[in-house]
């Protein structure tokens, strides 16, 4: 099964839709994301052969939205589908890769297949900056260094379907958080080298280097929003207690039980998506928390001992350094999913 979205594509697309057809494929979904009146008989065209299902948005609701409808269709209409296939509209990638792709998704049923392109050689800067950048940050976030994070050219398991269509993304993002989700459902994620091909300098691309970004590190940036306002919480408590006098370690007890009691839930619900019961997710939490302040205490005597620092810039000096500490640990450990039980 192809599934390809497009917004106001090229004749590259037919081009692809026919070759792709002359290769054996029987079955291709062509999303016409909003394209409007101009572009209706090159649907139409497309519509006409056997192999082509061509589903239709009134408006452009953005690339996300556009593979949600396809994977919905799909699902309705074939529920023993053992995988779908993503390709671009713009002639970004040759039929050869993505019968490669499909071929790797026979052998790797469980897994999310994506064509990672190299970036070597002309590669336009936006293209190469963006994929750079979005990789550091990802290997953090998912824990799995990958090569490609926007590749279009991805063979998605059947498993992983249904929990696509709950995602609240509609644009470029969606690709993005596709990778998340694989993290928190254990789904494995296997590259392979795919052909990286821009036509005419990508022109063709509809995304918009600054705004698609945004959307896309916004994604990235809830990870850290929710720490950062437990931090927030951790040393007001921290301080007010200090400065009312109360004693190191009491202010320290004082800002982690605040602290503790606004960010486990929400961490649990709106970061990590965890659906284990509390019996096993909080006794890890809770394990990590007396650690984490043991560690954060001993820093900040440290510091306060051998640096000309007071209390407080040694206690944010150390909680930055435990940042990433945490979100491993809290990743890979205390909030691990072992499946879909309700909390």
């Amino acid at each position: 099964m192809i599934l390809i979205p497009a917004y106001r594509p090229s004749e590259q697309l037919p081009r692809l839709a026919d070759e792709l057809i002359a290769r054996g494929v029987r079955r291709i979904v062509i999303v016409d994301d909003g394209s409007g009146p101009a572009y209706r008989p090159l649907f139409d065209s497309l519509a006409a052969r056997p192999e082509i299902e061509v589903l239709r948005h009134a408006v452009n609701l953005g690339k996300g939205a556009a593979l949600k409808t396809g994977i919905n269709f799909v699902l309705c209409s074939d529920p023993d589908v053992q995988s779908v296939i993503t390709a671009d509209a713009d002639g970004q990638h040759s039929p050869t890769d993505i019968i490669r792709v499909a071929q790797a998704a026979t052998a790797n049923r469980d897994a999310l297949i994506l064509g990672a392109r190299n970036f070597s050689g002309d590669v336009p800067w936006r293209s190469r900056a963006g994929n750079r950048i979005t990789r550091l940050v990802m290997g953090l976030v998912v824990g799995h260094r990958i090569t490609d994070t926007q590749t279009g050219l991805r063979a998605i398991p059947a498993a992983l379907l249904p929990h696509l269509l709950r995602l609240r993304s509609r644009g470029y993002e969606f690709e993005l958080d596709m990778l998340i989700a694989c993290k928190h459902r254990h789904v494995s994620i296997v590259e392979i080298p795919i052909e990286t091909i821009y036509l005419d300098g990508n022109r063709s691309s509809h995304f918009n280097p600054l705004l698609d970004s945004m959307r896309i590190y916004f994604v990235l940036a809830r990870f850290a929003s929710v720490s950062m306002l437990t931090a927030l919480l951790d040393n007001a408590v921290f301080a007010l207690a200090y400065w009312a006098g109360s004693h190191l370690a009491l202010s320290q007890s004082a800002g982690r039980l605040a602290a503790l009691a606004f960010n486990y839930l929400t961490v649990k619900k709106a970061v990590f998506f965890s659906g284990q019961k509390h019996r096993e997710a909080l006794i890890r939490y809770l394990a990590l928390v007396v650690i984490s302040g043991f560690m954060s205490y001993a820093l900040i005597r440290l510091f306060v001992s051998h640096l000309p620092i007071g209390i407080m810039p040694a206690k944010l000096a150390a909680e930055t350094m435990l940042f990433f500490f945490n979100f491993v640990v809290e990743r890979d450990w205390v909030f691990r999913r072992s499946g879909d039980t309700p909390a």
